[in-house]
């Protein structure tokens, strides 16, 4: 993600969705964080009572945990809300 203007990288993205894809529609999400229960559940919290398929899979040395989240969403601007929400969790990387 570009972080010197992340509205200007959530703009394109949702271009792109609107573009790409039909609406509703599964979107799949990819995070990597700190093997850390506490940022995980946070992620499980954002995405609590929506019907998501949450996978995680440690890296090798276990420091790190791959977070793939697959949810039915309604819109382009439910993606992005999703990834805004997450990217209050301290450490988490977006792919």
């Amino acid at each position: 993600m570009d972080t010197k203007n992340p509205e200007e990288f959530y703009n394109r993205l949702q271009e792109q969705l609107r573009e790409s894809t039909s609406w509703p529609s599964d979107y799949l999400y990819k995070f990597i964080v700190e093997s850390n229960a506490e940022k995980i559940a946070r992620i499980h919290e954002i995405f609590n009572n929506t019907g998501a398929v949450i996978e995680l899979k440690q890296s090798k040395k276990g420091k790190y945990t791959s977070v793939s989240v697959t949810v039915n969403l309604k819109n382009p601007e439910a993606v992005i809300e999703k990834y805004k929400e997450v990217g209050k969790v301290e450490g988490v990387i977006s792919l």
